[in-house]
């Protein structure tokens, strides 16, 4: 990590969300004096994994990343220097409140809105997946109509997340009786690990080169395709797994699925 980021201050967005956490673990890691906002408990005890960041040496904030003038107060009484958000779907276009206190601060010297996925610029995706990326972008022109200094990290695939059904990465258990493979399984991408998405994101945060660009992970030797995973999986395993193939068709029918659960999960489970 760059010299400079001796003594800076870090506030995570939605800390104890998948990639929050890791991103927040990652800061205490380096040094950092690292604050995490997350949603007030309202008499409920402290979740474990955030329990575990506070004993590690996380200053836990309770709030709204939408309440404008908390966050700007806690940015510049603090003096924040790096804001990385991690919120997750259903809290995107909260970032725009957030945007409005850290340009307000004006102490902040980086902003890291949150993506973590494709760069939402060059990829083309269909719906459900197109309004989720379409309200990203909307993020990236609000920053950078702000003029407020950013990073945009860019992590493909991340490794561990069950992209076709529902289960939290946390909860997903590794195949066993058979490995699903999209179309022909020929198709390659970089795959990163939460905990490594953490360092990196960290690193870009503090990098003078990284300043208003966009950041892509791509470690060459997890360039793989899901025919390449399996069979490194069934070496790990000592056994052969059926391997069953999911259309387009398929994959698309279960994203609407998705889709539909977690719009009922956001808006209608409060």
């Amino acid at each position: 990590m760059d010299s400079s980021a001796a003594g800076s201050a870090v506030l995570v967005v939605g800390g104890t969300g998948y990639i929050g956490r890791f991103v927040a673990e990652a800061a205490i890691a380096s040094g950092l004096t690292t604050f995490v906002l997350v949603r007030p408990f309202h008499g409920r005890a402290c979740p474990s994994r955030l329990a575990a960041l506070r004993h590690r040496g996380a200053i836990i904030l309770e709030g709204s990343a939408a309440d404008r003038e908390f966050v700007e107060k806690t940015l510049r009484e603090n003096g924040i220097d790096v804001v990385v958000s991690a919120v997750g779907g259903g809290s995107i276009l909260d970032q725009l409140s957030l945007l409005d206190a850290v340009r307000a601060a004006g102490t902040v010297k980086r902003f890291l809105p949150s993506e973590f996925g494709h760069d939402i610029d060059r990829a083309n995706p269909v719906e459900p997946g197109l309004s989720f990326y379409k309200e990203k972008r909307r993020i990236r022109r609000a920053v950078e109509a702000a003029a407020v200094p950013y990073t945009y990290i860019c992590c493909n695939s991340i490794a561990g997340w069950p992209y076709h059904d529902n289960t939290h990465p946390s909860e997903a258990l590794p195949p066993v009786d058979r490995f699903v493979i999209y179309g022909d399984g020929s198709m390659r991408a970089y795959f990163v690990a939460g905990c490594d998405i953490g360092k990196f994101t960290i690193r870009a945060a503090f990098d003078p080169r990284t300043l208003n660009k966009s950041v892509h992970f791509r470690p060459t030797c997890n360039f793989i395709n899901l025919n390449e995973m399996a069979s490194l999986w069934e070496t790990k395993i000592g056994f052969t797994l059926p391997r069953i193939k999911l259309s387009e068709h398929d994959l698309l029918a279960l994203a609407q699925g998705l889709f539909i659960y977690l719009f009922n999960y956001f808006y209608y489970s409060k």
